[in-house]
């Protein structure tokens, strides 16, 4: 654990060499320190598995949580026409109180990581959902393409004499065997990059918005209205295709495949791909992670893990996975949509494109969401924030640690006092937690309950409700972009005394909020974060 130490303890005695070092190393510092923080929390013997989790009671479960919106108020809440009443506001309060019922997941999530627009009716709603459904089989085309590429790479190399992978030149920095499976950025220099993309105000290109009219939506209807072969009536009721039926006719219908080499699509994908070994890396390290996703959904999602071995292997040959003979037919589908989604959203936002830890978010997703289409559309929604975590430079991950640290500072100066002596105040200990999201500190269904009330907050200040909504109730705590970090400083903050008292190194605070998992009401965690936004948000949070 000594490896996580920032480079600063070591200053006096290299001050000389980390005065002329680069920006570009002070970068890679950090992606060391995260590949080895990720390996060592997974292999750490105070983690708890999944099943353990689920046993173990919170010494915190003072608070019971409310009831979650239920089918029949969900319903109730909507007009004739299928729009959300006065706005969605008691909607977005509802799930902020006591989250989702089970149930009915998949139809509030796109409300609530604006997928679906609160103000829209169920005929936009309509036209949305086959717009994106045709732009997400755009981009599976490209990603089948793409590795239809690289395979040919690879005999034309056997035939020439070598046995070289086209992607093995990544085998060493990402094989399972590796500590360092971070991303496949790290191999390209800054300077190889491509420019930054800003898809954070709309990240679904015709994703419905607070002032769209009913002609945007229907120009957007006509502009994809021309392919007749995309009907839903082919897909199964339950679970969709992995791939949409129109991909396997590309391969034998040669006016479909130029049709598409001159989409505008491929060409922009094609122009935001500096290097074409960008993808091939994504594509590997996206298969090791999917391959290692552990079952902790299987019991919340009965239909895909009732799901055929002929059909589950189907989908794994269709991505191209291997190595997949251990795992049970459930896992392997799971993995193979993994793969489809995570890589069409590599091309979607190559800016980010994949590195480990977004197969953690994705995974409760595409669990809930049995629709691939629909799964990456919230999987585009939850990573309109959450893409910052990923970032090569850790721009978005400092700036939280930073905020977490200070609502330390504010709340108790004590605790943040023995944090400075230790040389912990920049809250490096939190960082697995900033990153995805408390996923492995939570159950899996606890993740989703903190997930839907931070989505909730999110959706409320996109719509630009919460001033109306919450400006006049001055003991209750607004919504706020930063819910999670508050939840992360509250957490740290029920374990003041044991920090105070018995802790005299960062290594050792680190193990303790290790060992958090199985060990945290997400309830009780909610009721103080929303104690500490209510106290300090004004200290906090730059007015919106």
């Amino acid at each position: 654990m000594k490896a996580l130490k920032r480079s600063q303890t070591s200053s006096s005695s290299n001050s000389n060499s980390q005065s002329s070092s680069s920006s570009s190393s002070s970068s890679s510092s950090w992606i060391y320190l995260r590949s080895v923080l990720f390996v060592v929390a997974s292999s750490s013997p105070a983690s708890c598995s999944s099943s353990d989790r689920g046993r173990i009671k919170s010494p915190w479960s003072r608070r019971k949580r409310k009831h979650a919106l239920s089918p029949q108020e969900w319903r109730s809440m909507f007009t004739p026409d299928g729009k959300l009443r006065d706005r969605g506001v008691k909607f977005l309060k509802k799930v902020r109180s006591g989250g989702v019922d089970p149930r009915i997941r998949a139809e509030v999530w796109p409300f609530l990581l604006g997928v679906y627009d609160l103000s829209s009716t169920k005929d936009e709603r309509d036209i949305i959902r086959t717009v994106k459904r045709k732009e997400y089989e755009k981009l599976r085309r490209q990603c089948r393409r793409l590795l239809k590429h690289n395979d040919e790479i690879f005999k034309l190399k056997n035939a020439g004499g070598t046995s070289r992978n086209p992607n093995s030149r990544f085998e060493g920095r990402n094989s399972p065997d590796s500590g360092d499976v971070v991303s496949a950025r790290e191999s390209l220099s800054s300077e190889e990059r491509i420019p930054y993309i800003n898809y954070s105000d709309n990240p679904t290109g015709l994703m419905l918005d607070g002032n769209a009219d009913s002609k945007r939506l229907t120009d957007a209807s006509v502009v994809y209205d021309t392919d007749s072969s995309d009907s839903d009536s082919s897909e199964d009721p339950e679970v969709s295709q992995t791939f949409p039926s129109t991909e396997s006719q590309e391969e034998s219908d040669p006016h479909m495949q130029s049709k598409e080499d001159s989409s505008p699509l491929k060409t922009e994908v094609q122009s935001k791909l500096k290097n074409i070994e960008d993808f091939t890396s994504w594509q590997r390290i996206i298969r090791l992670d999917a391959i290692r996703a552990n079952g902790e959904w299987i019991s919340y999602s009965p239909t895909q893990a009732a799901v055929l071995d002929e059909r589950a292997r189907c989908s794994a040959e269709a991505v191209g996975l291997k190595d997949y003979d251990h795992l049970e037919s459930s896992r392997i589908f799971h993995a193979a949509r993994l793969v489809a989604i995570l890589e069409a959203y590599s091309l979607y936002d190559p800016e980010i494109g994949y590195c480990q830890g977004m197969s953690d978010l994705l995974s409760p997703v595409i669990a809930v969401m049995t629709k691939d289409d629909e799964a990456f559309w919230c999987f585009v929604g939850f990573m309109r924030k959450a893409r910052h975590n990923f970032r090569l430079d850790e721009v978005g991950i400092r700036r939280q640690l930073n905020t977490v640290s200070k609502i330390i500072k504010f709340k108790d100066s004590h605790l943040y006092r023995h944090l400075e002596k230790l040389q912990a105040e920049d809250c490096f200990f939190v960082y697995r937690m900033v990153v995805v999201l408390f996923r492995r500190e939570l159950t899996f269904e606890q993740t989703l309950c903190l997930w839907e009330v931070m989505w909730a907050d999110q959706a409320a200040i996109r719509a630009g409700i919460w001033k109306s909504a919450w400006s006049g109730i001055r003991l209750q705590a607004p919504p706020t972009e930063d819910l999670l970090l508050y939840a992360i400083a509250a957490s740290v903050l029920q374990r003041r005394k044991q920090i105070i008292e018995k802790y005299s190194s960062m290594d050792e605070i680190l193990r303790e909020c290790n060992s958090m998992a199985g060990h945290l009401d997400v309830w009780k965690l909610l009721d103080d974060a929303h104690n500490l936004v209510v106290t300090l948000h004004d200290k906090i949070e730059t007015p919106l």
